[in-house]
């Protein structure tokens, strides 16, 4: 058996012949992606065949919902990708209304967007420390984690939790801005913005680095489409989409950002494109912290929670979270249960039919950088 041409996947190895040994890459919980396995089978040390295994996490998440109260639910949620759990409170309390027909206050729209955009920073804090840590630069990853650990300061400050903050309710969010607030995210913003002026030095221009990510994982612009490929995985292909500019959502609409796109597809471009986007929050923050408003109400009314009955009907909604489209389908039928949910999240393509497809004439050694290059979290999969 060899490797063809293009690097598609291979039949199984004859193990037998002594040419070819299989391993197991995880699962180990530290890192970003050590929640799943890769059975890797090897010849020397190049990857001949790659498949995924899940299941070592959070599992069945959607018919966990499917019986609880809709109320019941919004504790649920934040569970389903650990790092971001905002963008599933978020997107199940805009598709809880638009099904209930429920009014959000404009101050809620601001904060659930700044909330948002913090929880994309810090996302992609961890996620730059793990991309740093697989390609053996853990110092980086202590410095990210600490600015991220910075972020969740705010986030306890602005809801009460660091990680699971379970803020942004059906009808708007729990509570408005504390006191001082915004002087003291301004200054957390401004020492992010100097972290990355030292990772622009240490990472993005050392040239081992740029030695071993550049060329690897290149995503051809035939697969974006095909394998369902979104976020800043498919923008580093040059594709300028972008939920929050194409259906804009919150407030959005009313803040200066452009789609940040690159050419070269790699795990290089990849780690490029998400650099940018992190410059970019920091500017979305600093926006919003400006302009959203001053006074008003931050939440609407809602019925007895306990006794919830929404409508018959379906809906759709979706975001731009860190990795991509992020969806929730909720269908119900009247009663104070909901009858079908579907979360559309970008991992389970980028963590298997992806990255099997892209392991395979892969070094050894390059597996864990091209594994985070793709930016999953295997509870998403496993919902």
């Amino acid at each position: 058996m060899k490797l063809t041409n293009d690097f598609t996947q291979v039949p199984e190895a004859d193990l037998s012949s002594g040419k070819y040994v299989k391993i197991w890459h995880g699962p180990q919980h530290p890192g970003i992606t050590g929640n799943m396995s890769l059975e890797l089978t090897l010849c020397g040390d190049d990857v001949v065949n790659c498949k995924t295994h899940v299941g070592y996490l959070h599992r069945g998440f959607e018919k966990l919902m499917e019986r609880r109260t809709f109320i019941q639910n919004f504790p649920v949620v934040c569970r389903i990708a650990v790092p971001e759990p905002t963008f599933n409170e978020y997107l199940y309390a805009a598709a809880v209304e638009e099904l209930a027909d429920i009014q959000v206050p404009e101050l809620a729209d601001w904060l659930r967007c700044l909330n948002l955009e913090l929880m994309r920073l810090a996302s992609y804090l961890m996620w730059l420390g793990g991309s740093s840590g697989a390609f053996g630069m853990m110092t980086v990853y202590q410095w990210t984690v600490t600015h991220r650990d910075y972020i969740l300061d705010l986030f306890e400050e602005m809801t009460g939790a660091r990680i699971y903050h379970m803020y942004i309710t059906p009808g708007g969010v729990r509570r408005p801005l504390p006191d001082g607030f915004k002087q003291r995210c301004l200054k957390v913003m401004a020492g992010v913005e100097k972290l990355l002026q030292e990772v622009e030095t240490v990472v993005l221009n050392n040239a081992i680095f740029k030695l071993r990510a550049q060329g690897l994982g290149v995503i051809d612009s035939d697969m974006i489409d095909a394998y369902g490929i979104t976020g800043p995985n498919q923008r580093a292909a040059g594709y300028q989409r972008d939920v929050r500019k194409d259906n804009p959502y919150l407030v959005y609409d009313q803040l200066d950002f452009n789609i940040i796109t690159g050419t070269k597809s790699d795990a290089y471009e990849r780690t490029l494109v998400r650099y940018q986007e992190m410059h970019q929050c920091i500017s979305l923050v600093r926006q919003m912290l400006d302009k959203m408003p001053t006074g008003g109400s931050f939440y609407s009314e809602l019925p007895n929670v306990l006794h919830w009955q929404i409508p018959t009907g379906q809906t759709y909604v979706k975001a731009e979270c860190t990795r991509g489209e992020y969806g929730y389908y909720l269908e119900t039928d009247g009663s104070k249960y909901l009858r079908r949910v579907h979360i559309r999240g970008p991992s389970y393509t980028h963590a298997i039919a992806v990255m099997e497809k892209l392991a395979v004439g892969v070094n050894i050694a390059d597996v864990a950088g091209l594994m985070v290059s793709l930016h999953t979290y295997p509870p998403e999969i496993e919902r």
